[in-house]
């Protein structure tokens, strides 16, 4: 197929043609499961309809009417963190993402674990399921290494369209924060240009639909890694999207905020009597604003929310090809979101130019929707993208397919993302190795979620089992419902504060002088995960800066 072919749409009609022959021939096919990750980027825990959001996402909540809904999963605060993670069931901070490339720190730099890409002391899941004998393919957004020696290609995947950097424009300019020409790889090699037209959901899904239709005579079972882009800043769209959701949020941030919470009660979703971390002070009231900052704050809303629908639409553009083709029986399917919503407004100079609102949305425009808009994306939970607190780690995780029994069900389970790749392996049938390609790597973290997802356990960690976090300084460890949070100021206390997030998932009451046992019991437990993953907490952070008590 020609290179500009893949990225294309127009040719689905012969995919699903060739899938309709290919699903009634009798072809020796391996009968382990098919695998589809899907990863969206920063959409919020509340962002997804069967997660309590009013976003028209049909064909993700089709996959939580089927499969398994997780409301208690923990991912990093930032993308690549929690990538590496995802990728190999081991801590960011012994995969070499110990913190995000772009913001390590001088006392990091050059530490094992620190390398700002994916290092050589873990075994990349898509390498182990390649020499397993599946076939792997990989389209978006990497964020895990910018060297050839890093790309997706080096790390497993056999066939790729990717960003190779951590984001930037979704259409076929290839800008970067600053106009720069991102690097995006086609199989490996660099690519110099992308087809005119190109959208980063609609390519990305297309390529992946590609791959999968050209090899199915292979007989092999594959490994599909969909780490979309969207919904990203830029909001940006096509433009027969850009005014989906017109109107659609002119009521405002905390009217929209409160109806999804109550949605998300009457979904189960979230307990009745719920706490819910308050509007930021640094927010004004929605009827504050004037006419003129609420009709631009809603435009930004408005463009969000349409980038998460055509995210959906694209998503169901796949699994409408698995099923054509016979294949949708036999894949397991996982969908989640790498992080919080993104609750920051960077002042984006040329030749990004926000100047016509007019043209928001639309090719050239940088635009964002700041903290408002984020804590709406995270329902209940405090804060956004960037902090350990809930808003920044607890997002939706819907897990359907093979494998999966009982329809719509809803799991408060605790679980990890470190617990995704655990889950690959063990549906594979693949045992994690001691060392890879001649290097011993760091061991499996993760726990598989195999005994949920057949019904045949309700949990997979026991009152003993704790989960650590760290990032720009601050840190974090859960253990059952409690959890052990420090975080600088001005938006924490600089000071361990405790939860018990059963009780108050909005992190509203520091029971930490209340309960002084369970409080220095987690404490300790935060001097293990120092110990065992090997963290260097930062000498200068872009959220505490460099006077922080470390």
């Amino acid at each position: 197929m020609a290179l500009l072919t893949v990225f294309r749409l127009n040719g689905l009609a012969t995919l699903f043609a060739c899938a309709l022959i290919w699903s009634g021939q009798a072809l020796a096919q391996d009968q382990r499961p098919n695998i589809l990750l899907i990863v969206a980027d920063d959409a919020g825990y509340a962002d997804i309809g069967s997660f309590g959001g009013e976003i028209q996402t049909p064909n993700i909540d089709a996959l939580a009417a089927t499969g398994v809904r997780f409301t208690q999963f923990g991912v990093s605060a930032t993308c690549s963190p929690t990538r590496s993670m995802l990728l190999t069931g081991t801590d960011n901070h012994l995969t070499g993402l110990g913190n995000m490339a772009e913001f390590m720190a001088p006392n990091q730099k050059g530490k094992p674990g620190y390398e700002g890409y994916l290092n050589e002391g873990v075994a990349p899941i898509p390498a182990l399921l390649k020499d397993a004998g599946y076939n792997t393919y990989m389209a978006g957004k990497w964020h895990m290494g910018e060297e050839p020696e890093h790309f997706p290609a080096a790390r497993g995947f056999m066939r790729d369209l990717t960003l190779i950097p951590g984001g930037g424009s979704h259409m076929d300019d290839m800008w970067g924060a600053s106009g720069e020409r991102q690097l995006y790889t086609y199989n490996g090699k660099p690519l110099q240009a992308l087809r005119p037209g190109f959208y980063s959901s609609e390519d990305y899904t297309a390529a992946i639909i590609s791959n999968i239709a050209e090899n199915r005579a292979s007989g092999k079972p594959f490994f599909a890694y969909l780490a979309l882009q969207a919904p990203h800043d830029p909001f940006q769209l096509p433009e027969e999207w850009l005014d989906r959701y017109e109107g659609r949020y002119d009521q405002g941030y905390d009217a929209t905020r409160a109806a999804r919470i109550e949605r998300m009660k009457a979904l189960g979703i979230l307990a009745p009597d719920a706490t819910v971390f308050p509007r930021l002070p640094n927010v004004p009231a929605w009827n504050d604003l004037t006419e003129e900052e609420k009709k631009k704050s809603a435009r930004r809303m408005e463009l969000f929310a349409a980038m998460v629908a055509n995210m959906d639409e694209n998503i169901g553009k796949l699994i409408a090809y698995l099923k054509t083709s016979g294949l949708y029986d036999n894949t397991l399917i996982i969908f989640l979101s790498d992080n919080g919503p993104e609750g920051n407004i960077m002042d984006m100079g040329p030749p990004w130019d926000n100047s016509n609102l007019e043209d928001w949305g639309q090719k050239g425009t940088f635009i964002q929707y700041g903290p408002a808009w984020a804590q709406v994306g995270a329902g209940p939970f405090r804060m956004f993208k960037g902090y350990l607190s809930e808003g920044g780690i607890r997002t939706p995780l819907i897990i359907s397919g093979a494998g999966v029994k009982g329809s719509g069900r809803i799991s408060d389970a605790v679980v990890h993302v470190k617990d995704i790749p655990a889950t690959i392996l063990d549906a594979a049938g693949i045992a994690h190795p001691d060392s890879f390609n001649g290097n011993k790597v760091a061991p499996l973290q993760g726990k598989a979620l195999v005994p949920i997802l057949a019904e045949k356990a309700s949990a997979v960690r026991g009152a003993d089992d704790w989960t650590g976090w760290e990032l720009f300084g601050n840190r974090a460890i859960r253990q059952g419902d409690w959890k052990l949070l420090w975080m600088c100021k001005p938006f924490g206390a600089s000071q361990w504060q405790l939860f018990d997030l059963k009780s108050d998932p909005g992190e509203t009451r520091d029971l930490a002088a209340e309960k002084p046992e369970i409080r220095d019991r987690l404490a300790k437990h935060w001097d293990d995960y120092v110990k065992i993953n090997n963290v260097i907490l930062p000498d200068v952070s872009p959220l505490c800066g460099k006077d922080y008590a470390r």
